[in-house]
């Protein structure tokens, strides 16, 4: 796997983007992934910048969540805005993290990534439920670098 275009397919990339609709339709939080070949710097500090370059932290309720994925690092970061971090029970991110990585040990990323998502759309539906006069604040579409 060379590239990050061969990371998924595109009918995969067609169901991540499913699996963030349907967990949106229940909160108002926002999920975005975001897939590069390999991070130039601490992933941490990479999917920090990535969130903020796709203004991530301009939602209403700062409830933004990314999941960021270097694919040849063999590394993935989830990065939430400051709004989900004071309302999600401790565990939030441990158990996010944890659906993903099973899947990706095994090699399943799709699986994986969709899992995470649903596991942290179950979390935000807790914590920000989703009020008739929500609207999609952020793109659903998968982003590259």
């Amino acid at each position: 796997m060379q590239l990050v275009e061969d990371f998924l397919s595109a009918k995969e990339e067609q169901e991540i983007i499913a699996a963030i609709k349907a967990a949106e339709r229940n909160t108002s939080g926002e999920i975005r992934v975001h897939i590069e070949a390999k991070a130039v710097k601490d992933h941490y500090k990479r999917a920090v910048k990535i969130f903020s370059q796709l203004k991530m932290h301009k939602t209403k309720a700062r409830n933004g969540m990314l999941l960021y994925i270097s694919v040849l690092d063999k590394k993935f970061v989830i990065y939430g805005d400051k709004g989900i971090n004071e309302v999600v029970e401790d565990d939030f991110w441990e158990a996010t993290k944890n659906s993903i990585q099973a899947h990706f040990q095994k090699g399943t990323f799709k699986a994986g990534i969709t899992a995470g998502i649903e596991v942290a759309g179950k979390a935000l539906k807790r914590c920000f439920p989703f009020q008739k006069e929500d609207v999609d604040e952020l793109s659903n579409e998968i982003s590259k670098g």
